[in-house]
């Protein structure tokens, strides 16, 4: 992807440069011991029911029970062979499961939708997996890489806004995007909610400038439509090509595929979970 310039002709981005941390590699490994209790709100998320910090709003609310009784204390702790229940339904540390579904329009990211509009649920229930939900969300019309997980613990992590995770997207607008407007995309647009700056931006193709790729770590909502709104713009279509190190290539729109163990240990690693 290259910007045209008035100098030069053309101008190939140059990669940003980060300062992660490094994770440093030894040939030997501790061996991992599974502890004996666990706190609620990871025993929740562990079993794919939804992050630490939605179940602390569940065990608040007493919509938590633990060997028959209502524990609403945040911090509680319970051991793997206790029986606990969300809204009656006995949980499980079932083995975890992760897949990338290519989005198509028209879903709501969501587990249901009292509306009765379609999910993305719908797209993968075929999958023989309890209590599997998308990490993040797309909105209706974006289209791309989903993320599904019942690893509650990774889940978090992926959309904590520590972690910086890359989300690169292709957008089509409805006109050329100006070259000062490119530079504002880059250098900072005023949003309802703060500033917001692209991390990359570049034409797809020189020759029409209304559709551009842009790369973000940012994990507000809709913030690359709004961006683009805030300076005039509508975005026509809107199509998420990567989300940390998965991409959709070879994976049909509405389609979805188990993640390779390369593709899971990459996400690890980015989480810090390595």
């Amino acid at each position: 992807m290259e910007r045209g310039n008035k100098s030069s002709g053309t101008r190939k981005l140059r990669p940003r440069k980060t300062s992660g941390n490094k994770v440093k590699v030894t040939q030997k490994r501790k061996q991992l011991v599974e502890p004996d209790e666990f706190r609620l709100n990871k025993y929740i998320s562990n079993a794919g029911v939804c992050s630490r910090r939605d179940a602390d709003e569940l065990i608040a609310a007493g919509r938590v029970t633990v060997n028959g009784e209502v524990v609403n204390t945040l911090g509680a702790k319970v051991k793997k062979t206790d029986k606990v229940t969300v809204d009656g339904k006995t949980l499980s540390l079932s083995s975890k499961a992760y897949i990338i579904l290519n989005k198509p329009k028209d879903y709501i990211t969501t587990t249901q939708d009292p509306q009765g509009r379609r999910t993305v649920m719908d797209l993968v229930k075929d999958v023989d997996i309890d209590r599997m939900y998308p990490v993040g969300r797309l909105d209706r019309n974006t289209t791309g890489v989903l993320l599904f997980t019942n690893d509650g613990q990774l889940a978090q992590r992926l959309i904590h806004p520590k972690r910086n995770i890359k989300k690169v997207y292709s957008a089509t607008l409805d006109k050329p995007l100006s070259s000062p407007h490119y530079d504002r995309i880059l250098g900072g647009v005023k949003l309802e909610d703060g500033m917001m700056k692209a991390d990359q931006l570049a034409y797809i193709d020189p020759n029409d400038k209304s559709k551009v790729g842009i790369e973000i770590h940012s994990g507000r909502n809709r913030v690359v439509r709004r961006m683009f709104e805030a300076l005039g713009y509508e975005v026509v279509a809107l199509d998420r090509v990567l989300f940390g190190s998965l991409d959709k290539v070879n994976l049909p729109r509405g389609k979805w595929r188990n993640l390779t163990d390369k593709e899971l240990r990459s996400l690890k690693s980015m989480a810090g979970l390595a």
